[in-house]
């Protein structure tokens, strides 16, 4: 790692600022910061750098909304997230960084495509009045009415109740955990990939808020010893990150202190188009 000039400091110091706001905000936005950190420092030593500053924010999200937190959904997720940090410390290990970039940044922006015409294809009345209602801090189960609206959709009778609305979850929780698990190991990504799993779940914004808290506090201390072995931490990265930490401090205090102002849809709405310009800065950086 080179010497940082003082105007690159001074961008790394406002993009973790944003990692604080993210952590306690808008989680997709967070990308934002991933797209700085690699435009500045090399993609591959990025990450070493970004994954103390993620972890500081974790601790932080944890305290404020640790009791928002849908266990349910991490339980299901971790599985799939394993195998998704196995296949990311591989691809991490041979990619150079041109191809970690254009891969997270391709991922991304497919799915919002995904969650965007899930979202048009469940959009209407009864949708809407059943995301509004649910235990946990107001978010509803995920893969609940996913399961409720398949049954019978298409004029048959619906199999086993339940059996359906399970089915669908795994899937989900499938398809998203190991993308998960890779982006975080690859580039510390996967806020935007957990965001569009958690909205596309129908989860309010206090469970969502603390559901993913802990999900990335787990996730990213799991990952520190797979960075170390990468080289991606070391003694240089580390003294970068003191410096630094002191930023994601200010950061969080001003996400927790906005996210009560932001409503249901326009929260959602950002946390898209937040994702949309992360992946696309990640492409063509």
């Amino acid at each position: 790692m080179d010497t940082l000039t003082l105007a690159q400091v001074a961008v790394l110091a406002a993009a973790s600022a944003l990692v604080g706001f993210s952590k306690t905000s808008i989680n997709g936005a967070n990308t934002i910061s991933l797209a700085v950190f690699a435009a500045v420092l090399p993609a591959r030593e990025s990450t070493g750098v970004l994954l103390p500053l993620l972890i500081a924010g974790d601790v932080l999200a944890v305290l404020v909304y640790r009791r928002h937190a849908h266990w349910p959904t991490l339980l299901r997720l971790f599985p799939a997230v394993a195998v998704g940090l196995v296949a990311g410390t591989l691809f991490l290990k041979y990619a150079g960084d041109g191809a970690v970039r254009a891969s997270i940044g391709a991922i991304l922006l497919v799915m919002v495509g995904v969650t965007l015409r899930r979202r048009r294809r469940t959009t209407g009345p009864v949708a809407d009045g059943e995301r509004a209602e649910g235990g946990h801090g107001g978010e509803a189960e995920p893969g609940k009415e996913a399961g409720e609206r398949a049954a019978g959709a298409d004029g048959t009778a619906p199999g086993p109740p339940g059996r359906r609305a399970r089915n669908a979850a795994r899937a989900q929780a499938g398809t998203y955990g190991a993308l998960g698990g890779f982006t975080t190991m690859v580039a510390n990504a996967a806020g935007p990939v957990m965001s569009l799993y958690l909205l596309s779940s129908g989860m309010r914004k206090l469970g969502f808020l603390g559901t993913s808290a802990w999900f990335f506090l787990i996730v990213n201390v799991t990952k520190v010893p797979f960075s170390v072995g990468l080289g991606l931490i070391d003694g240089r990265s580390l003294l970068l990150d003191a410096v630094l930490v002191l930023f994601v401090l200010p950061g969080a205090w001003l996400g927790r202190r906005c996210v009560d102002r932001i409503n249901q849809r326009l929260f959602e709405q950002i946390v898209l188009v937040a994702t949309v310009v992360g992946g696309l800065q990640l492409l063509l950086l």
